[in-house]
């Protein structure tokens, strides 16, 4: 019989962010004695990562850091929620977004190659991540936005700690307006861009493929009024300027007062501080976004592991 529960299992895969099974073996082998089986988890070391590699990484935590007039957000996934609430891979995704900072360009491999804060390069502490804390972890995505004046406001939506959680949202503002105009307004924005899910800054960035796609749904459902071929192309164009409308930022209706056009309401910002204020750009990451996840019933993942 183990000599050990539920709990302890629970209680050691918050502690390490260890997998299940690697939880349930390591308290096997320690009897049940939880800072053991910790340090056996650590012992395993890198022989485990490369096996965890494949595993579906949809959890974890979005970043995000802002130095002088750059900020960036990076997401660096796990497999459960567990690993989000470690200090040792919150401590990571900090750190990584950090360097993020430095980088040239919005490019992952890149950022993996960069000097870690604590020696190595950012991949050498990921996959001691993955070795101790026993899951397959993978920094997905960066984006970096960057004002020549001005500020980049950050925002962070569900935050489990400062500038760490599940939604990440960068404004950028370019004007020479101060901050007591410009983190105010970019906090607003911010807050707007993480329920409104803006496709891109304005309906010329909308992605081509995604626009032919709502296309030929509106050419679908015009067709099926019978109407004339000209009236039908008008119903199309009406209903793309539509889409285009309600998807790009600048002019989505503001969620504060459900009429004001985002543009709008930067215009008013700068006239009211005697200056201009453009909206340069925007970044919004949200964690797990179009990663297929596995839904599992943990209670019932648990009770089978104790049982063996």
């Amino acid at each position: 019989m183990a000599n050990f529960t539920t709990a302890d299992i629970k209680a050691l895969r918050e502690k390490t962010g260890a997998g299940m099974m690697d939880a349930k073996k390591a308290l096997t082998e320690t009897d049940g004695d939880i800072e053991a089986a910790i340090d056996a988890l650590r012992a395993k070391g890198l022989a485990t990562a490369q096996k965890k590699s494949s595993r579906t990484a949809a959890e974890g935590l979005v970043g995000v850091a802002v130095s002088g007039t750059r900020g960036v957000a990076v997401e660096v996934n796990s497999e459960t929620d567990f690993v989000a609430k470690n200090d040792q891979f919150q401590d990571f995704v900090r750190k990584v977004t950090d360097v993020a900072i430095g980088a040239s360009a919005d490019d992952v491999d890149a950022l993996k190659g960069m000097a870690y804060p604590d020696g190595g390069t950012v991949s050498d502490k990921l996959t001691d991540n993955v070795a101790t804390i026993g899951e397959n972890q993978q920094v997905r995505r960066m984006k970096t936005v960057e004002v020549a004046s001005g500020m980049v406001v950050p925002y962070m939506h569900n935050a489990v700690a400062a500038n760490l959680g599940k939604i990440g949202v960068l404004v950028a503002l370019e004007s020479d307006a101060g901050a007591d105009v410009l983190e105010p307004l970019g906090k607003q924005i911010a807050m707007h861009i993480a329920a409104a899910f803006p496709q891109a800054l304005n309906a010329d960035g909308l992605d081509a493929d995604l626009i032919e796609r709502e296309r030929k749904i509106a050419a679908e459902k015009a067709a099926e009024s019978g109407k004339p071929a000209e009236v039908q192309a008008k119903m199309v164009d009406g209903a793309i300027n539509k889409f285009a409308k309600e998807n790009a930022l600048l002019s989505q209706v503001f969620v504060m007062d459900n009429k004001t056009p985002i543009a709008d309401v930067v215009a008013k910002a700068g006239k009211d501080a005697g200056t201009s204020i453009v909206l340069k750009d925007y970044v919004r990451f949200q964690l797990g976004e179009g990663i297929e996840k596995e839904e599992s019933d943990f209670a019932a993942e648990v009770a089978a592991a104790v049982k063996g």
